[in-house]
């Protein structure tokens, strides 16, 4: 039978998450590091059937069924590979390729490629204590990088000649090129990297199939990496991640940084959960890949202009893939200095924390809507309003969408529009309120932010602290308006009746403007009446 070829189903697995597919046909439970649930192919009562997303397979330990997130799809919804297969690819946001089977000369020129970039790294290895790699080498040794990390790592030296070239030379020329180790230029072929510090770009099987090369001499740009291939795609691969996988299971979190270098360094001193994305900037590939081995995330930046700006990408990428069991941080190393940086002038408790201390995502996101919008003034705050709608409609869980939107709403409320008097400055004092209405306007004002936004000049008038705890309101949103109206209209009342009673006492000054204002003031008290009535009539029905 024809099958998908292998990096397909390959990219499936590693986009979507085992427990997000099963979850949505059955509740599962965290205990310990896997998730358990009732079997979906045999009545139980109790939970015998375990999923493990770090394994990527799920086992019934009542009914014996096992396999994967397609064989999952297949038995769960009886249908066959291919839709399946089709199915999983619309829920991971890619498109299907052709149903095809791998020739055996595609598989050999994979096997090929391997060898080649597996004797290549270790080509550079060995130059880098050889007399030729000393600069490297005293480079990477005044990094911070021990013989141990430098082996672990597999770092290495590209010289300036063409040592690939040369060193394969019986090996088909296009057989390089794949590799993107070797260009062909007008005098035959060359090496792409050369003069360069060498790191190894591992897959999530721990193959090498791809280079990072640093510039030795200050030149620019500082990393170049090997361009996109059959086995290696730059949007779809995290630096580290090989070495991080066991250990973001076991910290139940993965830490982000900017570099490899930092990215080696926080995985050698206490930090072994960190990664990297590879020359370029973070992906949703890339989130994808995290959040599918665990959905707590410290995205860890620089404190400058740049380092925000990518922090706020991340933000931006992260929010589909949120739910309401995440926990995504932004930490930020400020003073122009990086975590390596850090570890080697500071140690670890300074890098430590920094990550403590790293900021929630929904105040990440609030804190940066208030810097870049002038949200003292109505514009700005629907700007603002329009950004932050925008940014949660990318929540898929509206469940969770719809409980960090009234967060939100709440601190529009109470920060946006600040309890100030001075807003609404009365010709009259109005009278007092009693503690029974407090409470009740208290808790309208609390549950429903919205509401009370439409009528924020009255309520700020009120002599009310609103940042006190209140009672949930037990009223509809309908019926609370109501009452915030009715007791606007019972108010203004109050206030007209006190305006006309200071006309009466002055009336023998001015007797007869003072007679048109008390006329004034009785017809706009009967129409309040009218209003009040019409709304009490509202309220009974």
């Amino acid at each position: 039978m024809a099958k998908f070829d292998n990096s397909f189903t390959d990219e499936l697995r590693q986009r979507l998450s085992l427990v997000d597919v099963i979850g949505r046909k059955i509740p599962l439970t965290k205990k310990g590091q896997n998730y358990w649930g009732c079997c979906p192919f045999h009545n139980e009562k109790t939970p015998s059937f375990s999923v493990s997303e770090e394994k990527g397979f799920y086992h019934c330990f009542g009914c014996g069924e096992h396999g994967d997130i397609i064989s999952f799809t297949m038995k769960s919804e009886n249908i066959d590979f291919k839709t399946a297969i089709s199915e999983l690819a619309n829920m991971a946001g890619i498109k299907m390729p052709e149903l095809k089977q791998k020739t055996p000369e595609q598989k050999q020129a994979e096997e090929n490629y391997v060898k080649i970039t597996e004797s290549a790294a270790q080509i550079y290895q060995d130059l880098l204590y050889t007399e030729i790699g000393k600069v490297a080498l005293d480079y990477i040794k005044k990094r911070g990088f021990s013989d141990e990390m430098i082996k672990k790592y597999r770092i290495g030296y590209a010289p300036k000649n063409n040592i690939i070239s040369s060193k394969f030379a019986n090996t088909k020329v296009d057989k390089l090129v794949a590799t993107g180790l070797v260009r062909v230029g007008d005098y035959g072929p060359y090496d792409f990297f050369r003069d360069k510090l060498m790191f190894p770009i591992f897959n999530a099987h721990g193959q090498i199939v791809a280079f990072s090369g640093r510039s030795l001499d200050g030149s620019e740009p500082k990393y170049i990496n090997t361009t996109d291939t059959e086995l290696f795609h730059k949007r779809q691969t995290i630096f580290g991640f090989n070495f991080a996988r066991d250990a973001i299971h076991r910290q139940n979190r993965s830490i982000v940084v900017e570099g490899q270098i930092d990215a080696i360094q926080m995985q050698n001193h206490g930090f072994s959960e960190t990664v990297a994305p590879l020359g370029t900037a973070l992906t949703e590939d890339h989130v994808a890949i995290l959040c599918k081995s665990n959905r707590n995330i410290v995205f860890c930046f620089d404190g400058d202009n740049a380092g925000q700006k990518a922090a706020m990408r991340a933000c931006t990428l992260v929010l589909p893939f949120l739910r309401d069991n995440s926990d995504v941080r932004f930490a930020f190393v400020s003073g122009g200095k990086d975590p390596d940086e850090i570890l080697k002038n500071q140690g670890e408790p300074a890098m430590k924390k920094i990550i403590d201390n790293a900021v929630p995502l929904i105040d990440f996101l609030w804190d940066n809507v208030n810097k870049n919008y002038l949200i003292n003034t109505p514009n700005g705050r629907t700007q603002a309003d329009k950004f932050l709608k925008e940014c949660l409609s990318k929540i898929t869980d509206k469940i969770f969408q719809n409980e960090i939107e009234q967060e939100y709403n709440g601190r529009k409320f109470n920060q946006w529009h600040k309890w100030k008097k001075e807003k609404y400055t009365p010709e009259i004092e109005l009278p007092d309120t009693d503690s029974m209405t407090i409470n009740i306007i208290k808790s309208i004002v609390q549950t429903y932010p919205e509401i009370s936004e439409k009528h924020l000049d009255f309520l700020s008038s009120l002599n009310i602290h609103f940042d006190e705890d209140a009672p949930k309101s037990d009223l509809s949103p309908e019926n609370a308006e109501k009452f915030i109206v009715s007791f606007k209209l019972q108010k203004y009342i109050q206030k007209l009746d006190q305006e006309k009673q200071q006309i009466l006492s002055d009336l023998l000054n001015n007797s007869e403007s003072n007679i048109e204002k008390i006329k004034e003031i009785d017809e706009k008290i009967k129409e309040t009446h009218e209003k009040l009535e019409l709304l009490l009539d509202m309220n009974n029905k």
